[in-house]
């Protein structure tokens, strides 16, 4: 199969080829003959990595009009570092088209620019939802002549709340021949907004819905949740090659994890929702160059990123929604390369959240030991023979050195002059894992008696339900007073609470099990600030 078969002009395929590109992706060679007929509306599922820009990207070319100012395409994407990533690919492909102009709509950047660039004419605007309704509202833009509509991403945009944005913008686009959408999973609330606006839509599904890609090794390593730190640094210093990016689940979390490992020596930043443009900006651009080379990100502030060759991604805590572990697995892996997913796991996990996301990725997860500090030494050990196995020969000044060099050393033998290279660059590593414990949960240790006064420890997961409740952050919630909202509901003390997790729309609460009931009868049906509360047990 080339890209000739699929119904691109001649100009297209000659540029494709130029770069470099010969066989089109699976979703690339099922979307495009589909998509060169502008009339159908399409949905368009595969994994993170596919090649889904290209997939939509050049079928929108060739069916843009290429001598008028209005806009014609519209493509909508969560974040700004897609936006941008969209258009970079766009400018390429479309290199035979220079009257094609695109113009990219984010925030964090001027809008008084980007607004002279829509006057000045662009057939193709590439969107974040926030912009783009600012745009709308000073009617800097007009989406009368809009045929095709793209939403990229379409799962995370839900994801981050843009649903009611995504629906007031399709409906302003009246005139549109085909909406064409693309998702990495295919969520209830993606299903509903195609339900809503689309015709019979074409429906191409890559690999099976919702499903990580194969070219990931999904790991996971037991332990307990007061060990995670631990394990985290064990696991990086078992990877000396290692270029990943490590999800956490707030951004406050995402503070402290990097300053910690920045204390102890390693090359990290943070990436979260508190960062403003310009050091979001300088943080990706140390990671892109691989000045730094461990990236520390809440979900919220992932989004969209697309950095080639990241070898290892790792969750310091699985997600609650499992289809969000599609993405963060995502992010390695791509076009072709092999990836790492390590995640590191309780017991209390293994039994819930691993098992869901199992379920709905449909790979299989390998359960590793978490190497002891001999393995990390001797793994370390070793990159360090084959750098200099691989360093090549030295050239320029240096060799004028050498004489000096060999005067120096002329008393030591080479198995001692080894020692001492080899102590000067592990010193670090043989003192800090010389008394290295086993973070390894054991079945064994599975119960531990509690000692009197000391806040329970659910170690077994049999001993916890889960509870889900249709309230959060944007009721007005914070952690203290949610907490006192159940508790004075039910009429239960806190040391029958385990984990809170309050997310925006909705929370969940793990519980003792036999007090579930109660917390069921004593909240489900309530209402509150006017609407009905929901409690039920999670899936």
């Amino acid at each position: 199969m080339s890209f000739n078969s699929l119904g691109l002009n001649d100009e297209l395929c000659e540029c494709v080829e130029a770069l470099g590109y010969v066989t089109p992706t699976p979703i690339q060679e099922k979307s495009i003959p589909i998509l060169l007929s502008e009339t159908t509306d399409f949905i368009g599922l595969a994994a993170t990595g596919t090649g889904k820009t290209a997939a939509f990207s050049l079928p929108l070319i060739q069916v843009t009009e290429k001598h008028t100012t209005d806009v014609t395409g519209l493509i909508i994407c969560p974040t700004r570092e897609l936006c941008l990533q969209i258009v970079r690919e766009i400018e390429l492909f479309k290199k035979p088209f220079p009257s094609i102009k695109v113009t990219a709509v984010y925030g964090g950047s001027s809008i008084v620019t980007q607004i002279s660039a829509i006057k000045r004419g662009s057939q193709i605007v590439v969107a974040t939802p926030g912009r783009l309704m600012d745009l709308m509202e000073r009617r800097a833009i007009s989406l009368d002549k809009v045929s095709q509509v793209i939403l990229d991403e379409a799962d995370e945009m839900l994801n981050m709340g843009f649903r009611e944005d995504i629906e007031l913008i399709l409906k302003q686009c009246r005139n549109r021949k085909s909406i064409w959408l693309f998702s990495a999973t295919m969520s209830s609330e993606v299903r509903q907004v195609a339900g809503a606006f689309m015709e019979k839509p074409m429906e191409v599904t890559i690999g099976n819905k919702n499903t990580a890609t194969n070219t990931v090794d999904h790991q996971y390593y037991l332990t307990s949740h007061q060990q995670r730190f631990e394990v985290l640094k064990r696991l990086v210093d078992f990877c000396p090659e290692i270029y990943g990016l490590i999800f956490v689940r707030t951004r406050i979390e995402a503070q402290e994890i990097t300053e910690k490992l920045v204390r102890d020596g390693y090359d990290v930043d943070a990436l979260h929702g508190d960062l403003g443009q310009a050091q979001r900006d300088k943080v990706m651009g140390a990671f892109r160059t691989k000045a730094i080379r461990l990236l520390i990100a809440t979900d919220v502030a992932a989004r969209g990123i697309d950095v080639v060759g990241i070898t290892h991604v790792i969750n310091y805590e699985l997600p609650d929604e499992p289809e969000v572990y599609t993405h963060r697995s995502g992010r390695t892996g791509r076009a072709g390369e092999t990836g790492i997913c390590m995640n590191i796991v309780t017991p209390r996990e293994e039994s819930t959240k691993l098992k869901r996301i199992q379920k709905l990725v449909k790979n299989d997860f390998h359960k590793l030991e978490i190497p002891d500090g001999k393995d990390v030494c001797r793994k370390q050990f070793f990159h360090f023979v084959e750098k200099i196995n691989n360093s090549g020969e030295l050239h320029g000044d240096f060799e004028t050195y050498i004489p000096l060099i060999e005067e120096k050393f002329a008393n030591i033998s080479k198995t001692e002059l080894l020692r001492r290279f080899a102590a000067l660059e592990f010193d670090r590593f043989l003192r800090y894992y010389e008394n290295a414990g086993d973070l390894n949960y054991r079945e064994e240790n599975r119960r531990e008696r509690r000692e009197p006064g000391k806040k329970r420890e659910y170690n077994d997961p049999q001993d916890t339900v889960r509870l889900f409740i249709n309230v959060g952050l944007k009721d007005g919630f914070y952690k203290a007073s949610f907490l006192q909202f159940i508790l004075d509901l039910s009429g239960l003390k806190k040391d029958v609470l385990g984990r809170i997790d309050l997310k925006d729309k909705n929370s969940y609460v793990e519980i003792d099990k036999k007090f579930a009931g109660k917390m069921l009868q004593s909240l489900d049906g309530k209402t509150f600030k006017g609407r009905k509360v929901r409690m039920n047990e999670a899936d």
